[in-house]
């Protein structure tokens, strides 16, 4: 069974450990603060200016002034605080943020992100993204393992124009956990369900698989 959206942020929400300062990114990364455990304290932070972002509102209980960078109307959790941009942005460039999740088109084997651009289509430009992945130290992407044609969004080298290099450690995607190391994806899980022979023919980069391959648990 490959994962919809929502369960690749509750996998994701695994990641985050207590104590944490985390950026969501749009797409995805905005669903992670829906599965965080309930027994540990995280600060989510929005490159917008808010800082103690909770979960996306009920239908009937959003307000259109509490919004993230997507503009998406959220929730905000007892001690928020609001700033301007350039207040969120030495809070990323200064390296005070633990743990970035991103969205991506394309990642490469060696960590190389696209995340912001394809070539002839109206972009408003990269926006955060740049100074995300080249200030963060630890950088988990979510994603589609492959593209609506079925051809593999896991590569050897990006094809799209590049938002950061050597910079993403995690992707999770639809269909497996896989980590970011030594010019190669190690098979870390596998979604419920889908075979290390599915993967395999999914992933166009150098796969590493070692021993035995758990599913991911929720």
């Amino acid at each position: 069974m490959a994962l919809d959206k929502n369960l690749i942020a509750k996998r994701i929400a695994q990641e985050v450990q207590n104590g944490y300062y985390v950026n969501l990114g749009i797409g995805i990364p905005t669903l992670v603060a829906n599965y965080v455990r309930e027994d540990i304290e995280v600060e989510f932070q929005s490159e917008n200016g808010v800082l103690g972002m909770g979960p996306f509102p009920f239908e009937g209980e959003e307000d259109a002034d509490i919004i993230n960078a997507g503009k998406q109307t959220i929730t905000t959790m007892p001690g928020a605080s609001f700033f301007d941009s350039a207040t969120s942005f030495s809070m990323i460039r200064g390296k005070h943020v633990h743990l970035t999740i991103l969205g991506a088109m394309e990642v490469s084997q060696n960590g190389d992100i696209a995340n912001w651009k394809i070539p002839g289509k109206m972009v408003k430009g990269m926006g955060g993204a740049m100074d995300l992945v080249a200030s963060a130290e630890n950088i988990i992407v979510a994603m589609m393992h492959t593209n609506k044609e079925g051809e593999s969004k896991i590569l050897k080298q990006c094809t799209l124009p590049l938002t950061g290099v050597g910079c993403v450690k995690k992707v999770v995607t639809n269909l497996a956990v896989l980590e970011v190391k030594n010019n190669a994806f190690y098979l870390l899980e596998r979604a419920p369900g889908v075979s290390v022979e599915e993967i395999q023919k999914a992933t166009e980069g150098t796969l590493i698989i070692e021993g035995e391959i758990p599913e991911m648990a929720f």
